[in-house]
Formats: structure tokens, C-alpha cells, sequence
């Protein structure tokens, strides 16, 4: 299988300046939290990252660091995800026709997430990781005002890593730069263009680290998985 890992952003949110991968979590980068796991899924074989061209260097530190298994090719990425992971399948070697793609901030996820979405993905042509969502979800207008409140029971949230047929995800992507379509995840290219996206059972500490208070519940997260 497959690892495509978009790293390409800036840590806006995070409040910092720079990419937040970088960014350290109980003594090493979040990038370098993600691909440790990634190396330890017996389902991966190589694994490709989207970053900037001028945070390569550190990116190869890391890798270094980290001393991985399997083959890391550092790719270049573009102004979104979007974009980033249509540089990334441009990419792939030519033999691969699955491929899974994972956000690098939700460095907590585990080997095993990946595994099965890798054991499912070859039933499929395409799938994400979810959790079914536990609030009450308002939908409101410009004005903040509640227009309507779903049930809970058709809710998921969204995670990665989402997996998908290369050739399929390809002419998605092909298909979505030319009528303009912008999308936060690759799924939702999927559905535009009227294929099926399957849900795997996704982890509930499989958080993506966005904001500063997400840092510290990640570390309790690994102090706790430590302990067991």
C-alpha cells in the first residue's frame, strides 16, 4: 500500500509561523509522531510527503532522525491540500493502484487504523476513516441563527486516512481542476462525481492538531498510551 501524507500548510490556527509539523509534541516533531506510525503498519510500503520545498531540509532531519524502513519520498506541494495531493499522485510509482492518504496532523493515529483501512480499501474504490458524531450538530444562517438540527444517526466525522483506487482519485482530480471544484478532503471529490466512499471505523484519539490546546491533549494521549 501506499502513504500519501500532505504537509504543505502553515500552523494559522496554531498561532504559529511556521508549518506546524514541525511543531514538537514530548520531544519530537508532529511529522515525525505520523510517520512513525505509518512505518509501523505492516500494510504500508512507501510513503510520500507534500511539503515546501524550503522545509525539505527538516523534513530529512526528521526523517533521519526516526530512521524509517520503508522508502520516503519528499514531494513537492501546493497552495491547498487539494492541490498538494494532486502533486502527490503525479507522483506515485507507476505500479501503484491504491493509495492512502493521511493528513500529517492527526499524527496520533495508529498502525492498526492503517492496516485496516489498507484490508478494506482492496474491496473498494474508495473510503475514509470516521466516528459517529456524539453533539448535537446546529446548522445555522449568516446570522447565527439555528436553521435546523439533523439527527445524529447519518452523522460521522470525518478523519484520515482516507483510501481510494489511483486511476479513479486521479481522474477525480482531473475532473475537479477543470470545473473549479475546491474540497477539504478527497472524498468529497469522490461524491461530486457520483462514486460510493465507504466509512471505516476511524479512532477517537485520532485528533487532528490544530489548535495549541489539541497539543496538550495529544500529549495525554501518548503519556496515557506510555502507561499501558
Amino acid at each position: 500500500m501506499y502513504l500519501l501524507i500532505p504537509a504543505a500548510g502553515m500552523g494559522k490556527r496554531m498561532g504559529s509561523s511556521r508549518n506546524k509539523l514541525l511543531l514538537e509534541l514530548k520531544g519530537k516533531p508532529l511529522l515525525a509522531w505520523t510517520l512513525i506510525s505509518a512505518d509501523k503498519a505492516e500494510s504500508i510500503e512507501w510513503i510520500g510527503i507534500m511539503g515546501q520545498t524550503y522545509d525539505f531540509p527538516t523534513f530529512e532531519e526528521i526523517i533521519n532522525q526516526i530512521k524509517p524502513c520503508k522508502p520516503i519520498k519528499l514531494i513537492k506541494g501546493g497552495d491547498t491540500r487539494q492541490e498538494s495531493v494532486y502533486n502527490g499522485l503525479q507522483a506515485l510509482p507507476e505500479k501503484a493502484e491504491k493509495v492512502l492518504i493521511h493528513d500529517g496532523a492527526r499524527c496520533l493515529a495508529t498502525p492498526d487504523l492503517f492496516n485496516r483501512c489498507a484490508e478494506v480499501l482492496q474491496e473498494c474504490q474508495g473510503l475514509i476513516a470516521a466516528i459517529p458524531v456524539k453533539d448535537t450538530i446546529k446548522i445555522v444562517d449568516s446570522n447565527l441563527l439555528i436553521t435546523d438540527t439533523p439527527t445524529r444517526d447519518n452523522l460521522w466525522a470525518a478523519q484520515t486516512p482516507q483510501g481510494f483506487d489511483v486511476k479513479l482519485l486521479k481522474e477525480c482530480h482531473d475532473r475537479g481542476l477543470k470545473l473549479g471544484w475546491q474540497v477539504t478532503d478527497d472524498a468529497a471529490l469522490l461524491e461530486k462525481c457520483g462514486f460510493p466512499v465507504r466509512i471505516v471505523s476511524g479512532e477517537e484519539t485520532n485528533l487532528k492538531v490544530t489548535t495549541p490546546i489539541d497539543l496538550t491533549i495529544a500529549e495525554f494521549i501518548l503519556n496515557q498510551r506510555a502507561i499501558i
